[in-house]
C-alpha cells in the first residue's frame, strides 16, 4: 500500500510516547473534564460516582503497587465518565506521621550528628513541613506521568488546615460521646522511635529463639516456659487453665520468691485463656509486659509490676540485670537460673518477633497513660443510615463496623476478604490513638492544674497547656472520605446542590491494596459510621501486591526494584498501565517484569500501525492506485455485506460482553479480551482479509469494508481509552474528532 499525505503525516512514524504524553496530558487538564463542574451537561445531569485516592505518604516516591492503583482507580473513572456519571476522583498525600519523622530525624543525625530534643519543637516541624512539601510535589507528578484524570482542585492533605479541623471535630465529638477515653493499659512501645504505634503497624519477624522452661525457685513447685524470662522479675501470678487436673491442687495459693536478684510474689489463678497443651501447661503472668497478661490481670484483679523502661532496659534485678538492654539481661537471667539448677529445658525455636514498620525497633509492651478510642463502648447514635441500627438507639463502633459489610452497605471484592474482615473486627481490641512524636495533628486537649478542657479550638486565658503527644496518622486519614468533601463545614447545608458531601457520599469505591483492609479501610468504616451515621463506600476494591517476574516481593536488598518513572520513559505510560492490568484479578500479587511491560509497548504501535491502516483505506488509497475516492465515517451506514454483518455482530458482542465485565471491575478480563481482539483477530484476520478487498474495483465492497473498519476503529478507541488513555486520545485527535474522547460516549450497539 503506498503511503501518502492524505492521512495524518505523524502515522508515517512509529508512535512515540515521549513526543505524546505530556502534551496530551496538559491537552486534559485545559479542558476542565477531570473537575465534574466542568463537564458536558450529560454528565452534570448523570448520576455522580466518587473515588478518593488513598493517599500516598509523603516520604519519597511511587512505588509500582501505587502505580497499579493509579492505573485501577483511572481505569474506573474515565469507564464511568464516559457512560456519563458525574465523575469526581479526589486526589491527595497523607503526612504519614511516624514514617516522615522519622525519615527527617535519620537526615539530621546522620548529617549534624544531633536528635530531635536538640534542635526542639519548632525547628524539627520547619525541616519535616520542608521535607514533606518536595516530596509531596513528587508524588503529584508522578500521578500526572501515569495519566490520572484527577481533579487537582480539590487536592487535600492529611495535615492541612481544613483536615486539622475535621479532626479536632471529630475528637470533640468522639470525646463528648464518652468513646475517646485516656487511661493507662499496655501498649505497644517502639524504643527506638520512643513513641506508641497501633497493633497494625507492627511487623512480624520469624527469628530463631530460645524456650526456657523453669522454675522460680526451689520451694515453687510449678514448671513455666517461656522465651523471654528477663520479663519473670515482673511476674504477679501463674496461670493454668481450670480444667487441668495437674494443678488442681495449686489454685489460689501463693508464693514469695527472689528471681534474679528481685522479690515476687505470684498467686496461681485458674483461666481459661490459658492452653494446656502448650508448654507446661502454666503461664507466667506479667501484666505489665504483655496485652494478654494485663487482660488476665485485669479479670483477677492482679497487680501491675513495670520492670523494663522506654528505653528498653532493665528497672530492676540484680547488679548483672539492672539497667541493661533486654537482651544482655535475659543472657544474665540465664545464667542465674543455671547456677541456681533451676534451669529445666533450653529448646531452639522460630519466634515471631513484633517489630516497628517504620523504625524496625523490636516492640516492648509497656503499660502507659495514653488516649484510647473504645470499640465496645455503647453509645446514642444521633443519625445512622446502615441497616441494623436505627437512628437514636445504642450502638457500638465495633457495631457499627460489623453491620456495614453484613448488611451489605459495602462489598469487599474478592469477596473472600469479608471472612478476613469479619475475624479482625470480632477480635478488635481500643485503639490507642495517641503518638510520642511532634509531627502530626497534635491532641486538642488543654490542662491546667486538675481541671481538662478539650475542644475544637483553645481555651481562652492564661495558663493552659495543651497535651504534647499527637494523633495516630489513621484517625485523619480515616475522615478521608468525608473531610475531602468538606465537613465538617459543609455538614448542615442538606439543600445546597452544590455541596460535594451530599452528592458525593458515600464515595462510590475505595480501591486500595488488601494488605491495609485492617489499616485505614475499618478504620474509615469505624469513623464514619461515628461521625456521619453512614458508610464511607459501597464497594471495595482490593488489589494485590505487585511482584518481581519470580514472584519475589521487590526490595533494594534483592535489586529488583522496578521504577513505574522508568518503564513510562522507556516505554510509556499506557504500557506501564496495562502491564499492570492484565494477567491479575482483584485481590491477587501481581507478577511484573520490565519484558511485560515491553510487549505492551508493542501493543501502542499495533494500535497505531491498525489505524495507519484504515486511515490509508479510508483514504482511498489501495495497492498500486491512489486515485480511489476517499470515503468519510458513516456511524449510520447499513449496507453491510454478509461478511461485515458477520463481523459486527460477533464485535458488538464483545461491546456487551466487556461493558458488563467493566461494571462488575473485571478490568484484567476486559484488557485482555480487547487486546487479544484487537491483535488476533483485528490485525491478524481481518485486515489481512481486507486487502483484497481494498485492491478490488468493486466500490460497493470496498465502501463497505471501510465504513466497517472505520466503525471498528471508532468504538475499539472508545473500549480502550480507559485503560491506555494516551494512545487513543492521540489517534482520536490526530483523525480530526473535535470533542476530546475522554468524554466521548461509551459505545452502545
Amino acid at each position: 500500500m503506498n503511503e501518502s499525505s492524505k492521512i495524518p503525516a505523524k502515522f508515517l512514524k512509529p508512535y512515540n510516547p515521549a513526543l505524546t504524553e505530556d502534551r496530551i496530558y496538559e491537552l486534559w487538564e485545559k479542558s476542565g473534564f477531570f473537575n465534574p463542574d466542568h463537564l458536558p451537561e450529560r454528565n452534570k445531569q448523570g448520576q455522580p460516582f466518587s473515588i478518593v485516592l488513598p493517599p500516598p505518604n509523603v516520604t519519597g516516591t511511587l512505588h509500582m503497587g501505587h502505580a497499579a492503583m493509579l492505573a485501577i482507580e483511572d481505569i474506573m473513572i474515565r469507564y464511568k465518565r464516559m457512560k456519563g456519571y458525574r465523575t469526581l476522583w479526589i486526589p491527595g498525600t497523607d503526612h504519614a506521621a511516624i514514617a516522615t519523622q522519622s525519615k527527617v530525624e535519620k537526615q539530621i543525625e546522620k548529617t549534624e550528628g544531633k536528635r530531635r530534643h536538640d534542635i526542639g519543637r519548632e525547628e524539627l516541624l520547619k525541616r519535616v513541613n520542608l521535607f514533606a512539601q518536595e516530596s509531596h510535589d513528587t508524588i503529584v507528578n508522578q500521578v500526572r506521568k501515569m495519566g490520572a484524570s484527577i481533579d487537582w482542585s480539590r487536592e487535600a492533605f492529611t495535615l492541612d488546615e481544613h483536615r486539622n479541623i475535621a479532626v479536632r471535630t471529630a475528637f470533640k465529638t468522639m470525646y463528648d460521646l464518652g468513646l475517646i477515653y485516656r487511661g493507662s493499659k499496655v501498649i505497644n512501645w517502639d524504643p527506638k522511635g520512643q513513641t506508641t504505634i497501633s497493633d497494625d503497624e507492627i511487623i512480624y519477624e520469624t527469628r530463631k529463639a530460645k524456650l526456657y522452661t523453669f522454675k522460680y525457685s526451689k520451694d515453687i513447685p510449678i514448671l513455666i516456659s517461656t522465651t523471654r524470662p528477663e520479663t519473670k522479675l515482673g511476674d504477679t501470678a501463674i496461670a493454668v487453665h481450670p480444667d487441668d487436673i495437674r494443678y488442681q491442687a495449686y489454685i489460689g495459693k501463693e508464693f514469695d520468691a527472689v528471681f534474679a536478684g528481685e522479690a515476687i510474689h505470684v498467686k496461681v489463678i485458674a483461666d481459661t485463656v490459658v492452653e494446656k497443651e502448650f508448654g507446661t501447661g502454666a503461664l507466667g503472668v506479667t501484666p505489665a509486659h504483655s496485652s494478654i497478661d494485663w487482660d488476665i490481670a485485669q479479670r483477677h484483679n492482679l497487680p501491675q509490676k513495670q520492670v523494663i523502661d522506654e528505653f528498653a532496659r532493665m528497672t530492676v534485678g540484680s547488679e548483672s540485670i539492672k539497667g541493661k538492654k533486654v537482651t544482655e539481661a535475659r543472657t544474665s537471667v540465664v545464667e542465674w537460673l543455671k547456677a541456681e539448677g533451676l534451669l529445666e529445658k533450653e529448646e531452639d525455636i522460630e519466634q515471631n518477633v513484633a517489630t516497628a514498620e517504620r523504625t524496625g525497633g523490636i516492640i516492648e509492651p509497656l503499660p502507659k497513660l495514653q488516649w484510647f478510642i473504645g470499640v465496645n463502648i455503647p453509645f446514642t447514635i444521633a443519625h445512622s443510615s446502615i441497616p441494623g441500627i436505627t437512628s437514636g438507639s445504642k450502638t457500638t463502633l465495633k457495631e457499627i463496623m460489623l453491620q456495614s459489610v453484613k448488611s451489605q452497605s459495602i462489598t469487599i471484592i474478592p469477596d473472600r476478604f469479608e471472612k478476613v474482615y469479619f475475624n479482625w473486627i470480632e477480635n478488635l481490641r481500643d485503639w490507642c490513638i495517641s503518638r510520642q512524636i511532634w509531627y502530626g495533628h497534635r491532641i486538642p486537649v488543654w490542662y491546667k492544674g486538675d481541671q481538662v478542657y478539650t475542644g475544637i479550638e483553645a481555651p481562652s486565658g492564661d495558663g493552659w497547656l495543651q497535651d504534647e503527644d499527637t494523633l495516630d496518622t489513621w484517625f485523619s486519614s480515616g475522615l478521608w472520605t468525608f473531610s475531602t468533601l468538606g465537613w465538617p463545614n459543609e455538614a448542615l447545608t442538606e439543600n445546597d446542590k452544590s455541596n460535594d458531601l451530599k452528592i458525593y457520599h458515600p464515595t462510590s469505591v475505595l480501591e486500595t491494596g488488601y494488605d491495609i483492609i485492617f489499616f485505614w479501610v475499618a478504620r474509615m468504616i469505624l469513623m464514619t459510621g461515628c461521625l456521619i451515621g453512614d458508610v464511607p463506600f459501597k464497594t471495595v476494591y482490593l488489589h494485590g501486591l505487585v511482584r518481581d517476574g519470580k514472584g519475589r516481593k521487590m526490595s533494594k536488598s534483592l535489586d529488583n526494584i522496578i521504577d513505574p518513572l522508568d518503564m513510562i520513559a522507556k516505554y510509556g505510560a499506557d504500557a506501564t498501565r496495562l502491564s499492570l492490568i492484565i494477567g491479575t484479578g482483584p485481590g491477587n500479587d501481581m507478577r511484573l517484569s520490565e519484558d511485560k511491560v515491553k510487549g505492551y509497548k508493542n501493543f501502542s504501535n499495533k494500535i497505531w500501525n491498525i489505524t495507519r491502516f484504515i486511515l490509508s483505506a479510508s483514504a482511498g488509497e489501495r495497492f498500486g492506485s491512489t486515485d480511489v475516492p476517499k470515503i468519510i465515517y458513516d456511524p449510520t451506514f447499513s449496507l453491510w455485506s454478509s461478511a461485515e454483518a458477520l463481523h459486527i455482530k460477533t464485535f458488538n458482542a464483545l461491546i456487551s460482553e466487556v461493558s458488563k465485565e467493566m461494571d462488575d471491575f473485571k478490568f484484567y478480563l476486559v484488557g485482555e479480551k480487547l487486546y487479544h481482539y484487537i491483535w488476533h483477530e483485528l490485525a491478524d484476520k481481518i485486515l489481512e482479509e481486507s486487502k483484497l478487498i481494498l485492491n478490488s474495483d468493486d466500490i460497493v465492497a470496498r465502501t463497505s469494508r471501510v465504513q466497517f473498519l472505520l466503525y471498528v476503529l471508532n468504538m475499539l478507541l472508545k473500549l480502550i481509552h480507559p485503560f491506555m488513555p494516551y494512545v487513543t486520545e492521540e489517534i482520536w485527535q490526530e483523525m480530526g474528532n473535535k470533542q476530546l474522547l475522554i468524554v466521548e460516549e461509551w459505545p452502545r450497539i
